[in-house]
């Protein structure tokens, strides 16, 4: 399930957005022990899974979810922005939601409006953030090597020190190329700001259908923006929220009248697909049908573990038809008839759009 992290000032707009995407006026789910978090989950729109229920009329229909973490931030001129940044070292991204409206009732934390210095303000923290976990993780080791007790692979100290070097510089670790070896040397630290960036331009109402690289321009984002692992986009929270309470119809002709053909939690979720790599795959039946998640990329075997476990262990073949070919004929034995269902193997790459049903034995 991919996981995302909404970072960003106060009064730039996080809470709508969150209660946007996860429909949680209430604020989602405080977990234990954890004070300033709430964790909401998003369903992922997907007009291939309508048309699939529709075919099938099974008794679920199950979205992909999409879990979004928010954190509270500390307010006053100059302060820092997070609270505690470790619910977001689970994140697969983070959606850093940037001010860019102007609004006299809701004053800025450093009393006026300024994406880029905002952008950089975040940028830093994440940066001495992860500073922080590298100097105090070569300072264990080079105390565990001078006792003798040190045992671990040097390559280790290798790339921390690299990483080390590059955030003194300010440089985020995204930025950062790494061979395979040394990305999942450093897996385990789960550094911040090696983490893909969505930037969520929360702008007026007047400017919710400007494109993204025009507001990047306006704000001096572009060069940032076109960083490696960074993507943007435009969105009006608060009218976006007002919009996904109305009827779907009603809805429709609002979005229309703003000039945008879809809504904002249609366009975050897909920038965050997009960033990531993201695909979806379907499974169909009687019972339930249901939109995977998943890395593009990801083998049959591994895709049927998200399943469930016992699939991915019991594996033995995949049956895969395109969801094109699947609603072009109308059903699976109209597929099978016109040889359109493939037997797929461990090692098969999922691709977007494929509906699976896995055999297994346990």
């Amino acid at each position: 399930m991919l996981r995302a992290g909404l970072i960003g000032l106060a009064s730039a707009g996080k809470t709508t957005l969150f209660q946007l995407l996860t429909r949680s006026p209430e604020g989602g789910v405080r977990p234990a022990g954890r004070d300033d978090a709430t964790v909401g989950l998003a369903r992922v729109p997907d007009h291939r899974l309508d048309r699939l229920t529709a075919m099938f009329s099974p008794r679920k229909h199950t979205p992909a979810t999409v879990t979004f973490v928010d954190m509270a931030s500390r307010h006053g001129a100059g302060a820092g922005t997070l609270v505690d940044v470790t619910p977001y070292r689970t994140a697969d991204a983070l959606l850093h939601v940037v001010r860019c409206f102007a609004d006299d009732t809701v004053p800025h934390p450093a009393e006026s409006v300024d994406p880029g210095r905002d952008v950089r303000t975040m940028e830093d923290e994440l940066i001495l953030a992860d500073l922080g976990v590298a100097e105090r993780r070569l300072e264990r080791i080079e105390k565990d090597r001078r006792k003798g007790a040190w045992k671990g692979d040097t390559a280790e100290i290798d790339v921390l020190r690299r990483c080390a070097d590059a955030l003194e510089g300010g440089i985020p670790l995204r930025a950062l190329e790494l061979d395979p070896g040394d990305t999942k040397r450093l897996r385990g630290f789960q550094f911040l700001s090696a983490k893909p960036l969505l930037l969520v331009l929360n702008v007026d109402e007047a400017d919710a259908a400007v494109p993204a690289e025009e507001a990047l321009r306006s704000t001096g984002l572009e060069a940032f923006a076109g960083g490696p692992a960074v993507r943007a986009l435009t969105v009006c929270a608060k009218i976006e929220l007002e919009i996904a309470e109305l009827e779907p119809e009603d809805a429709a002709a609002f979005l229309a009248d703003l000039g945008l053909r879809e809504s904002g939690l249609d366009r975050v979720i897909r920038a965050a697909y997009d960033l990531l790599g993201y695909l979806s795959f379907f499974t169909t039946g009687e019972d339930e049908c249901r939109a995977w998640s998943i890395p593009a990329g990801t083998v049959a075997q591994e895709a049927a573990g998200e399943i469930h476990s016992d699939l991915s262990r019991g594996f033995i073949r995949a049956e895969v038809v395109a969801y094109r070919d699947l609603v072009a004929r109308g059903s699976l034995a109209a597929c099978r008839k016109h040889a359109e269902v493939r037997l797929e193997g461990k090692e098969y790459a999922v691709r977007d759009g494929d509906v699976i049903n896995v055999r297994f034995a346990t």
